[in-house]
Formats: C-alpha cells, sequence, structure tokens
C-alpha cells in the first residue's frame, strides 16, 4: 500500500455554505497536492497538479480525526468529502467515512466525479455515505475529454455502467451534479435523459461555472464562494438561468426526477 502523506495541511475546512447542502463542514483526503483523476476545465482550484487515476493514502484516518474533533459539536447540517481533488482516491475513504460518522454523527456527503466506480472497494465503500453527488458533465467522449480532460482514457459507457452498478447497491440518496458551459444541442438533451431514466437517481443538480478559475492551483478555493479573490482568475463561459431552467424542466417533465438549478 502506498503512502503519500502531507506536513503541514489541515484537512478539516469550513464550514461553507451550499445551495445544495445547507452549511457544510469539509473533509479533505488529498491532501496539499491537488490530485484527481480529471482536470476539468471550470475546477475551482485551478489547475490540477497530481493528474492520476491510482489511488493511495494521501491523508492518514488519525489526522483527519484530530483535525475534525476540533470542530465540536459540529454545528452544521452535513460533512462533506471534497477538497483538493477525488474524494475516492484515497484508500482510506472507508475507514474515513465509518470513523467520522461514529464521532460526529452527522450525515456524510462524498462528491465525486465517478471514473472511481468501476472499482468494487470504492462502490462498497461509498454505501456508507449517507448521500453521494456524482459528477457527469458528458453524454459523449468529446464533451469527457473537452470538459473533464480525464488523466487517462476512460470511456464514457464504461464510467456509467460503473454508476448503474453503484446505484444498484446504494440505499442512500444520488444526486447527479452536471456542469453547463454552453447550451446542449437536442441530441444529447434525450442522451442525457435517456441515462437519467436509467439511473434514477433522487435529484439532478444543473450548474454552469460563474465564479472564475484560478491561473493556478489554490488551496483556500476549496471553501471559497465569494465574488472577490487575492489571485489572479480566468472568467468562464457560462450558460443564462434560462437555459437552466428550460433544461432542467425538459429534464422533469420526461423522468419526474426533481431537478435544482442555480449559477454557481
Amino acid at each position: 500500500m502506498k503512502t503519500k502523506l502531507i506536513d503541514e495541511f489541515i484537512p478539516v475546512y469550513g464550514p461553507v455554505k451550499s445551495w445544495r447542502y445547507g452549511r457544510s463542514l469539509g473533509i479533505d483526503p488529498i491532501g496539499k497536492i491537488s490530485t484527481c483523476s480529471f482536470n476539468c476545465v471550470y475546477c475551482q482550484l485551478g489547475e490540477i497538479e497530481q493528474k492520476i487515476s491510482d489511488r493511495s493514502i494521501y491523508v492518514s484516518t488519525a489526522k483527519i480525526l484530530l483535525e475534525l474533533e476540533k470542530f465540536a459539536p459540529w454545528d452544521v447540517d452535513i460533512i462533506t468529502l471534497s477538497g483538493s481533488g477525488e474524494p475516492t482516491l484515497a484508500l482510506n475513504l472507508q475507514e474515513i467515512l465509518q470513523e467520522t460518522k461514529k464521532l460526529t454523527n452527522k450525515p456524510t456527503l462524498v462528491l465525486t466525479n465517478c471514473t472511481t466506480l468501476t472499482n468494487p472497494e470504492v462502490r462498497l465503500a461509498l454505501t456508507l455515505a449517507d448521500k453521494v453527488s456524482i459528477k457527469i458533465d458528458a453524454v459523449n467522449q468529446r464533451q469527457l475529454q473537452g470538459i473533464n480532460r480525464p488523466a487517462e482514457t476512460f470511456q464514457l459507457s464504461g464510467i456509467w455502467e460503473g454508476i448503474q452498478k453503484f446505484r444498484e447497491k446504494y440505499q442512500g440518496k444520488l444526486a447527479i451534479q452536471t456542469m453547463m458551459l454552453s447550451p446542449w444541442n437536442t441530441q444529447a438533451k434525450a442522451q442525457y435523459i435517456r441515462s437519467i431514466k436509467s439511473l434514477k437517481p433522487d435529484e439532478i443538480q444543473l450548474n454552469t461555472p460563474t465564479r472564475p478559475k484560478p491561473l493556478k492551483h489554490q488551496l483556500d478555493a476549496r471553501g471559497n464562494h465569494t465574488e472577490f479573490h487575492p489571485y489572479a482568475v480566468q472568467k468562464l463561459k457560462c450558460v443564462t438561468q434560462d437555459v437552466l431552467q428550460e433544461f432542467a424542466n425538459e429534464i422533469y417533465i420526461n423522468t419526474n426526477i426533481p431537478v435544482r438549478y442555480k449559477q454557481k
């Protein structure tokens, strides 16, 4: 088992206010160096420093729990695993979820890009979370490569297969989070709706990236929801509120699945 422990790093941050989940306390199991299987063009952390899909221990569970204790009595609505990259790359994901629940007795949420859901160990670990939010920004390989810029060649069909296998076992609340940088054509919308109907998530969350992207990696951006940044940023292409609302209505009419939307 590989271990990559990061010194002088605080893995618990916030609380931050989330329009989707309320007052959220963040756990970052990845560490100071941003590490992800995606390098999304809109990532609020900036450019991902370590683009890999291998799982390792980046931050020890003991260190996370030590920092978590400082926030007692945890006056929050939820505790979210996210932070400096893809949280399911943490080999100690299951242990973190188990021990966090024991310590805080608060609901847990994992935000994931779902590239690791082909791994049965990841799917098993994620069943411990009360809520899981899965990022799906693409309905074809071109979108996946252009928007999410994966660390390796992931086939979209394989990603969906992993999500389906997870959904079959998962008893918690599953959300699909989709970021729209430009309006989708009719074919893309239809494909998305067909996939969603098959998956049957509890909720769809539509976003567009109104927060600018840092030009360089910024650890402070983990919980930064303000409009003012002390570092250089790039303004991103967004869709209008009307485009989000129109697509949300179309999804709901065709699936009867609740859709929430908000410009980030």
